[in-house]
């Protein structure tokens, strides 16, 4: 699956019905569902609020499910980049401190995740990978 939308605040949302209802068809229990929808929440608010940074921009949103229950979900803007992707996922780093970002977006991503991938360029926008194996209700 993959859809396009506007970097708007409201449709952090969106993005996470989209992919619980993606995600469905693997019938993931709660507890997977919910760590997934909080860490596509991180990396969508990641792309609107520091890739563009109030400037417009668009929110790339690719969902892949492979054998075994494997999912790979991309969230991709095409805003400001990053200089220094290690600095960025420190914890408590923020480049907006001002908003009172507590800087834990890519923490949460690899508490919930089993690997969590960045890709960077400055000027040409960010790549967050998120890869996860669900066991769903049938598989535990």
């Amino acid at each position: 699956m993959t859809v396009t939308f506007p970097a708007l605040s409201e449709n952090e949302r969106f993005a996470r019905l989209a992919v619980s209802g993606f995600l469905s068809q693997l019938d993931p229990n709660i507890s997977e569902l919910s760590d997934i929808k909080t860490a596509v929440s991180e990396a969508v608010t990641n792309a609107i609020v520091h890739g563009y940074r109030d400037e417009p921009g668009e929110v790339i949103l690719q969902v892949r499910i492979f054998s075994g229950g494997r999912i790979v979900i991309k969230i991709q803007d095409r805003g400001c980049g990053m200089e220094d992707i290690a600095k960025a996922m420190t914890p408590l780093y923020t480049t907006s401190p001002e908003d009172d970002r507590a800087g834990l977006g890519f923490t949460i991503m690899e508490t919930f995740m089993e690997k969590v991938k960045v890709k960077s360029r400055q000027g040409k926008g960010t790549t967050v990978q998120l890869e996860r194996t669900i066991q769903g209700k049938k598989r535990l």
